[in-house]
């Protein structure tokens, strides 16, 4: 089974986004160890780019922030092969596609082979587009993660039927943040998902509270919260470490209470 796949083998799962370098390189290995040892399942490590056209406010000065210490690639390699000294929670990549086209296809899915990464987002490639990346994710074992959005509709059944490690439904309309409320009807369009493939369904977009995630997780198979997670980073200079382990904690007790 792949290795994503088996975090929702027997339980709801919690994934976790946050930006490498937002507060150090160093502080990032830091952040993404307490995230695991807290309840997360899967952690997205974000790779700053300057211009992130899904995310909302909150990711944007995130990155903006990681890359005017001149973060580049090569130091988050590095810092996710300190992490894999110490943990094998799955990891994932979450980048646009610029920074793989500067860095060269293979020598990206390379390195990400090397130092234990098992995923990739990339939210502003097309299923079109995926056959230029397709050869070397598959070279190198490296599961390439499918967006499914509302506005998806008739392209629902072709975009489960190729989806592989799970399915990121995009609760809402628009660009990533804490939102309220969550509109959409998540019931009825997994349910869409689930008549084409078997695949796990997480929803993410929005979600911040132990009771968002509680009422998801009746229809989908897990939750991803990002800016919630990147808000405390930015609010908590001093104590970073122990604001995200107490609300990883929240949000996983929730889950499964």
């Amino acid at each position: 089974m792949n290795k994503i796949t088996e975090i929702f083998k027997n339980n709801k799962a919690l994934i976790i986004y946050l930006t490498a370098g937002d507060s150090s390189i160093d502080k990032t290995e830091e952040q993404i160890l307490t995230i695991a040892k807290n309840g997360a399942d899967l952690i997205e490590i974000g790779i700053p780019f300057s211009d992130p056209v899904a995310d909302g406010k909150i990711i944007r000065d995130a990155m903006a922030r990681a890359l005017s210490k001149n973060i580049k690639l090569d130091d988050i390699f590095n810092m996710v092969k300190n992490v894999r000294k110490k943990s094998d929670i799955p990891l994932v990549f979450m980048t646009y596609l610029n920074p793989l086209l500067f860095y060269g296809y293979e020598r990206f899915f390379k390195r990400c082979s090397e130092i234990g990464i098992n995923g990739l987002i990339i939210p502003d490639m097309p299923l079109e587009e995926q056959d230029e990346v397709k050869s070397f994710a598959d070279e190198y074992n490296i599961t390439i993660i499918t967006l499914i959005a509302p506005t998806s509709k008739e392209r629902i059944s072709v975009l489960a039927r190729q989806a592989k490690g799970f399915i990121y439904f995009i609760s809402s309309l628009g660009v990533t943040g804490v939102r309220n409320k969550i509109t959409t009807n998540l019931s009825a369009v997994i349910s869409e998902i689930r008549k084409v493939t078997d695949i796990p369904v997480a929803v993410g977009f929005g979600i911040s509270t132990a009771e968002q995630a509680c009422e998801i997780i009746k229809y989908a198979d897990g939750v991803i919260i990002g800016s919630a997670a990147v808000k405390i980073i930015a609010e908590n200079k001093k104590n970073t470490v122990l604001k995200l382990a107490e609300y990883i904690a929240e949000i996983k007790r929730g889950m499964t209470s």
